[in-house]
């Protein structure tokens, strides 16, 4: 295995992310357009997030147990490419919510699939960098965000979902070049059946899976209300679509170039503690300050509280995870560990925000805290 592997990686990963990029924007406005109102929105857009939470990991787990997770990734993007195109004949809530949950299904383990290949052909860094590969993918999401901005503008909001079969069918056509883990020709006839359970006898993992709930779920009341802050301080639009620009291009930064060499000077557990102290600083600054500069101050350290706790979750799965499991591990990692905390921190970011405004980061804050210790005691485990 070479650096040969890299270009088919970076081409994944530029499909699906701009696949998910030309949809997300525009989803909601798509489904108003068929007929739902906002209630009924919620419930395809919640039904497909509580769908998620047990489709990738028993997408993951199927890969791992097949010892077939190319083809299964082939499987699955070639799937959610045909159910993609099943939004355009559709109308009314009862099939909306049932091709919505379908694709959901097909679409959770996508990610996680393809990262435990990434991780598998990269060789933990020593052929090339996973994050070379993420940043490609973040990169191509902003792409195919401002995209599908110009294409609705043109052809109305049907264009989403051509656009969205159409890169994920392309996807699939390149997954096909991908090389299918060659540490998987030792994977034991045991660790292919092992359970999820035996995921959870690995103290590292779940420590690390608590890491990033508390790191990761942080982020839910900067995502949800965070523009609604800054606009009742005054802040122009225009100038908001800059902060918000700045945190995702710290994000591709801190992928493509600053990942690799702060995962060599701290190891995983440290960048874990480094993207948990980023978190308590960014919070802090959003909860007690009201000028743009220190907005524009604590946007670029989500390229610590995002990026590089990603990147040494990816590190620590493929150092402590068996290879019989990677695949499982990713996906429970994503969708689970990530998923819930996320989704129950943003259920509850509502009526923090209510009551406390900005100062509910405090809380957010809190969280990056409490993962401070957590991450230290990954340190004996850590694998550079």
């Amino acid at each position: 295995m070479t650096t040969t592997a890299l270009p088919r990686f970076l081409a994944l990963y530029g499909l699906l992310f701009a696949a998910f990029g030309v949809a997300s924007p525009f989803f909601a406005a798509f489904l108003a357009e068929r007929g739902l109102h906002p209630e009924a929105i919620g419930l395809v857009l919640a039904a497909g997030t509580a769908v998620r939470l047990l489709a990738g990991p028993a997408g993951g787990r199927l890969a791992d147990r097949l010892q077939a997770p190319r083809s299964v990734l082939v499987a699955y993007l070639a799937a959610a490419a045909c159910i993609a195109f099943g939004y355009l004949p559709t109308e009314g809530l009862p099939l909306l919510l049932l091709v919505s949950i379908a694709h959901a299904i097909t679409l959770a383990p996508l990610t996680p699939i393809a990262d435990a290949l990434t991780l598998d052909a990269a060789g933990l860094g020593r052929r090339f960098e996973y994050g070379w590969v993420r940043g490609a993918g973040s990169a191509a999401f902003i792409l195919g965000t401002l995209l599908s901005g110009q294409i609705v503008a043109r052809s109305g909001l049907s264009a989403i979902i051509w656009l969205n079969g159409t890169l994920l069918g392309l996807a699939a056509c390149c997954a096909r070049a991908l090389p299918d883990g060659l540490r998987r020709a030792a994977i034991t006839t045991r660790e292919r059946t092992e359970p999820l359970g035996a995921l959870f006898k690995i103290p590292s993992f779940r420590r690390l899976m608590a890491v990033a709930a508390l790191i990761q779920g942080s982020h839910a009341l900067h995502d949800g209300f965070v523009v609604l802050h800054w606009r009742s301080l005054g802040i122009a639009d225009g100038t908001i679509g800059i902060l918000w620009s700045e945190s995702v291009a710290s994000e591709v930064i801190v992928f493509l170039f600053l990942g690799r060499w702060l995962l060599a000077k701290l190891g995983p557990a440290g960048a874990c503690m480094l993207a948990a102290a980023g978190g308590v600083v960014r919070w802090i600054l959003l909860a007690e300050t009201t000028s743009v500069a220190a907005s524009a101050l604590a946007e670029p350290l989500h390229g610590l509280t995002f990026a590089l706790q990603h990147l040494a979750c990816m590190r620590l799965i493929g150092a402590v995870v068996p290879p019989g499991l990677t695949a499982t591990a990713q996906a429970f990692y994503g969708t689970v560990a990530v998923g819930v905390a996320s989704a129950v921190l943003t259920l509850g970011s509502g009526p923090l925000y209510a009551r406390w405004g900005a100062g509910g980061f405090w809380v957010m804050s809190a969280l990056c805290a409490l993962a401070m210790p957590v991450a230290w005691g990954l340190r004996r485990n850590a694998e550079a």
